[in-house]
């Protein structure tokens, strides 16, 4: 059965893509984006800096000895995804991409169409329901429950409600997994924004299939309970082991980022 992409309906992925210079959007999605952009330049910047954490981040856990991944949230693919990044570093490291949302899973299916399926899978799955991901036959299939895994979750944590416990579900999912696994995670915040701005990009994604819900570092940090936080720990995205020269707005980049050590 096709798939309805809705797109006269402003999607989040879709969005973000915009945000990041893609061309998988629709004029609701860009209508929508412009006036997230409108309200701080930072927008676009911050995007860009969440994307390039999420590869210096997989990167890392590679070179440290992570062959395995479970990527939550993966949003609508571009260059450098995780198993790109991974493969890298360990061409025999395998990545498990779950996401809730059809739209993401048929662009994720089409690029992952040359992989082979003993390194990569594409599941939906609702990052609200973490016993039924760690159920999902294609994690169990394909991930070593008695090695070290990398969950990663970036930017995708800031799309699930307080009433459906965020701290609960990753604490979940860390309990799985077994010691010296790495928690890898990016958060939208309004921390560096006025507190009547920052309810207006909130304000926006009403309209949208899924609500934004930014929160302060600490509450950002108490994802990592239990964890020991690698160097230079929880920072705006691009202070976040950088490997390109500092830039005025790196600390005001409005996604906190970092990567908790399970010991």
């Amino acid at each position: 059965m096709p798939t309805d992409l809705r797109p006269d309906v402003p999607h989040p992925a879709r969005m973000y893509d915009y945000y990041l210079g893609g061309k998988d959007n629709f004029p609701a999605d860009r209508a929508a984006a412009e006036k997230v952009l409108a309200l701080s330049p930072l927008v676009r910047i911050s995007a860009l800096a969440n994307r390039a954490f999420l590869g210096r981040a997989v990167h890392h856990l590679a070179a440290a000895g992570i062959r395995q991944f479970i990527d939550i949230g993966t949003g609508i693919p571009t260059a450098g995804n995780t198993h790109e990044v991974a493969q890298r570093v360990h061409p025999d490291a395998r990545v498990v991409y779950l996401d809730n949302d059809p739209i993401v899973l048929v662009h994720s299916r089409a690029l992952l169409s040359g992989t082979t399926p003993e390194s990569t899978a594409v599941v939906q799955a609702d990052l609200r329901d973490p016993a039924a991901i760690l159920r999902t036959p294609e994690v169990r299939a394909l991930l070593d429950s008695g090695r070290p895994v990398g969950l990663l979750l970036f930017a995708v944590l800031h799309f699930i409600d307080d009433q459906d416990d965020p701290h609960g579900i990753v604490r979940t999912l860390v309990d799985a997994l077994p010691a010296g696994s790495r928690l890898a995670l990016s958060h939208a915040t309004g921390d560096f924004t006025a507190p009547a701005d920052a309810a207006k990009g909130p304000a926006v994604y009403r309209n949208a299939s899924a609500q934004l819900t930014m929160r302060s570092r600490e509450q950002v940090l108490r994802f990592f309970d239990g964890l020991e936080l690698a160097e230079p720990g929880l920072v705006t995205a691009p202070l976040w082991r950088p490997d390109q020269p500092a830039q005025p707005t790196d600390a005001e980049v409005a996604f906190w980022a970092g990567v908790g050590h399970k010991p």
